[in-house]
């Protein structure tokens, strides 16, 4: 079975470790003082090791967890805007997709993990959905070419990289505001180390929200490879183990549906993408001075 590492709370106090159809081990109790997190087994080059060495067996059940953010600390979390052919015909200005990537920053307090609840803020009623593909940096590089982009990939994930639509609208020239609500977004459930590019070539994308289908497309359409994003970013930026990269989402948010669906409390949205799980959280508005 396909490794599946996890970070998550349970008996008060955060923890890593390898989700089972059986539960869940906590490797954090046997590594946890060679390496803290799974931002430092990345760092070490550790999940194969951890993936072929690590005892199986059931320190909590699913039910006695809390899922979160798989990397909770990473240095950058960079997302790319604007990476399918569909979605650039969205914005109707007769432009052909630009040569390089739109990109953009969140703040990890802005994602939630699996089954935990996205939430509406008081200040805007326009949450939305998008369904994305995330790398998970694990070797440190600058200016990396493209033919060796993919040797500095550590593992994959997914992302709902909730937005709230009104909010990118506050400026004229960024989008920070509305990318950055708290628990407005969610990465997950868990880490699927990266082996080879067979993972990611032709892998189907798709999102749901209360059960209907939203959006629905293959990685092979993505107007900038895998390759070229990381090759792109590490140009202006040194790429570091644990980095997030969130790589484009495709055509169907609400925004842009007639008329415009935005997402509400009891509402249930799924992110699922071929070898990579489903990525599953309920909506909830945000209860003032916690969370939601």
């Amino acid at each position: 079975m396909t490794s599946r590492f996890l970070t998550f709370k349970a008996a008060g106090r955060t923890r890593y470790g390898l989700w089972h159809p059986e539960g869940i081990t906590d490797l954090s109790e046997t590594y946890g003082n060679i390496w803290p997190g799974l931002r430092e087994v990345i760092e070490a080059g550790a999940l194969e090791t951890l993936a072929r060495e690590a005892p199986v067996r059931v320190d909590f059940r699913e039910s006695e967890i809390e899922y979160l953010i798989p990397v909770i600390n990473p240095e950058k979390i960079i997302c790319v805007g604007v990476n399918f052919p569909d979605r650039n015909e969205e914005y109707k200005d007769g432009q052909k997709a630009p040569e390089n990537p739109s990109l953009f920053i969140r703040f990890p307090r802005s994602f939630v993990g699996h089954r935990q609840p996205l939430c509406r803020p008081p200040e805007s009623i326009q949450l939305d959905y998008e369904g994305e593909i995330v790398i998970i940096i694990g070797k440190q590089g600058r200016r990396i070419s493209q033919e060796q982009a993919l040797n500095h990939i550590a593992a994959l994930s997914l992302c709902n990289e909730g937005t709230l639509r009104d909010w990118v609208r506050h400026a004229k020239f960024n989008v920070t505001q509305g990318k950055n609500f708290d628990a407005s977004g969610a990465i997950g459930p868990w880490l699927i180390p990266y082996r080879s590019e067979e993972q990611l070539k032709n892998v189907s994308l798709t999102t749901r929200v209360n059960g209907e289908l939203r959006q629905n497309d293959v990685t092979d359409r993505m107007i900038f490879s895998f390759r070229k994003i990381i090759a792109y970013i590490s140009t202006f930026t040194t790429l570091v183990p644990g980095d997030v990269i969130v790589t484009g989402t495709p055509t169907g948010a609400g925004a842009r549906l007639e008329p415009p669906q935005w997402l509400k409390p009891g509402d249930v949205v799924k992110v699922e993408a071929t070898g990579l799980g489903c990525l599953e959280n309920p909506v909830a508005d945000e209860r003032p001075s916690t969370s939601c």
